[in-house]
């Protein structure tokens, strides 16, 4: 598109400075996020004994989740 149609490539890139683009892009980095701690946290479960500590970890499993797509979502604001 740069070669070929930059007004097209402009428009595109405008597009993708709206609220609501953003917003898309944090939920998908925040469910990635979530969706690798929770396999972490599988891993856990299957590897180690299970107690209450764990049920600490996957409440820190979500809690990173959403800090790392806070920090994404700041930084592309």
């Amino acid at each position: 598109m740069v070669l070929t149609e930059p007004d097209r490539l402009d428009g595109f890139l405008s597009w993708t400075d709206t609220p609501i683009v953003k917003f898309a892009e944090f939920g998908l980095v925040f469910l990635l996020a979530v969706h690798f701690f929770g396999g972490l946290r599988l891993m856990a479960l299957e590897f180690l004994p299970w107690s209450i500590s764990q049920k600490t970890l996957v409440a820190l499993a979500i809690a990173s989740a959403f800090l790392i797509a806070t920090i994404f979502f700041l930084q592309v604001i």
